[in-house]
């Protein structure tokens, strides 16, 4: 029992810290998504997204925007629900690296948060508005909104949510039993979640006035205010390096840990000297 308890510890400490893969993986996923669905905008946007009555319209992009609709949901309800049903029941029995694992984890979390977010609330945006001061919008489903509102809008609202969901049941730092939930996080997930019921109003305007399509119109101010809330991340990144404050440290860093303090030691009479 002893041996296999020593080598569940070896395998617990070589197990890296930070996961590199999932990182890149995200990234790079998410890259590849959004690359082709540029190449697929590009392709069939002028060629049969001009006219919403035509035929080639639903097939190009109304079935476009029920596939979207239908993995979305699928994959939102499979991986929130796969990170609330394996969460931990006890946060306390945590040891130090794998509470510190947890919050370099996060911090994954976050950083594919923040890309789809640019894709999302920046890319896409632009190329939005873009498109509408070219093309006069026939229906509300124009091809940029099929890949904006509904495409790219949900894919960070479900990263956002899935790092939220980690958080408060990863990390004893954020334990919704214990704490409550953090301010900072709600704020930064909830903003740009309610962008999409703004989106309502947008095209309710849209439809009742004909508008340039100016990111200063007051129509818009929506979509700027809550925006403003991914400033939250300032808050929820502080909150995430005080994770680390009391794990870096002895427990974790072993002999590493006590030669620095000697150096520091020596370092010290010698300069007192």
């Amino acid at each position: 029992m002893a041996t296999t308890s020593q080598s569940v510890s070896a395998k617990e400490v070589e197990k890296p810290l930070v996961a590199t893969r999932g990182l890149i993986g995200g990234i790079g996923g998410l890259t590849l998504l959004y690359s082709w669905v540029r190449w697929y905008e590009g392709v069939y946007g002028w060629s049969a997204g001009l006219d919403a009555f035509a035929p080639e319209f639903e097939t190009y992009w109304m079935n476009f925007l029920y596939t979207e609709i239908l993995v979305e949901v699928l994959v939102a309800a499979a991986l929130w629900g796969y990170l609330w049903r394996t969460r931990p029941k006890d946060l306390s029995k945590l040891t130090p690296r794998e509470e510190l694992r947890n919050g370099f984890t996060l911090i994954v979390w976050l950083c594919c948060y923040a890309w789809a977010v640019y894709w999302g609330a920046s890319y896409f945006t632009e190329q939005d508005g873009t498109w509408h001061q070219t093309i006069v919008r026939d229906t509300d489903f124009t091809p940029s909104h099929i890949v904006e509102f509904y495409g790219a809008y949900p894919v960070y609202i479900i990263i956002g949510f899935a790092s939220y969901i980690y958080a408060h049941t990863r990390l004893p730092y954020f334990d919704y039993s214990k704490r409550g939930l953090s301010l900072a996080f709600t704020l930064f997930v909830i903003g740009p979640f309610m962008i999409v019921p703004n989106v309502g109003l947008n095209e309710w305007g849209h439809t009742f006035w004909f508008m340039e399509e100016l990111f200063v119109a007051p129509l818009h101010y929506g979509f700027v205010f809550f925006g403003w809330f991914t400033l939250g991340v300032l808050g929820v990144l502080l909150q995430s390096l005080a994770c680390f404050a009391n794990l870096i440290g002895k427990e974790l860093c072993g002999d590493v840990y006590d030669q620095a303090v000697a150096r520091v030691g020596a370092d010290q009479a010698t300069w007192m000297d």
